[in-house]
């Protein structure tokens, strides 16, 4: 018993018909762009990834810096409270 009832000789004899229906060549070919599609779609995936991960930092050093001034006017402002 092979993959959910297929047996080993039933895989033997569909890519045995496949290999005579479409050749070496075409299959061949076809499995070589399948893997070249498929490391493209990696590459543009982990290439979204970063631009995400870089967009993300960049709000984050913003809102660090808002926080930072915000909190230096709030210093400024309390020390001339202090003089008066």
């Amino acid at each position: 018993m092979g993959l959910s009832g297929i047996s080993i000789w039933q895989l033997l004899i569909v890519l045995a018909i496949v290999v005579m229906l479409f050749g070496t060549k075409r299959l061949r070919t076809l499995g070589s762009d399948l893997g070249s599609m498929i490391k493209g779609f990696k590459s543009s995936m982990s290439s979204e990834e970063a631009a995400k991960a870089a967009e993300e930092e960049q709000k984050n050093l913003e809102q660090q810096q808002k926080a930072a001034a915000a909190q230096t006017t709030a210093e400024k402002v309390d020390q001339n409270n202090t003089k008066v």
